[in-house]
């Protein structure tokens, strides 16, 4: 295994068993109509950068593209939730 491959392969596992769980309640926390936290904020942005890191070496592996892209959009729906509940409270406070 090279050493590119065997990173990528580490940052995977650790979505999956490590970030993955706390993605998805975030992502029930906003679906209930709830804003982010400051918290859940820090916490997706710093995911967002290691997966930022990961895109060069995921374009080398394809075998890790799948799960690449899912969390992609894993993280697109929460900020698209996150920015409407946002939205709403401010509207509901005028």
């Amino acid at each position: 295994m090279t050493k590119q491959k065997g990173i990528i392969t580490v940052m995977m596992q650790r979505f999956e068993s490590c970030w993955l769980p706390d993605t998805l309640k975030i992502k029930e926390k906003v679906d209930r109509g709830e804003k982010l936290s400051e918290r859940d904020t820090a916490f997706l942005e710093e995911v967002i950068q290691d997966i930022r890191r990961a895109q060069v070496l995921v374009d080398q592996y394809p075998e890790f593209q799948g799960l690449y892209g899912r969390v992609a959009h894993l993280y697109h729906e929460i900020t698209a939730r996150a920015l409407e509940n946002e939205k709403a409270g401010q509207a509901a406070s005028h």
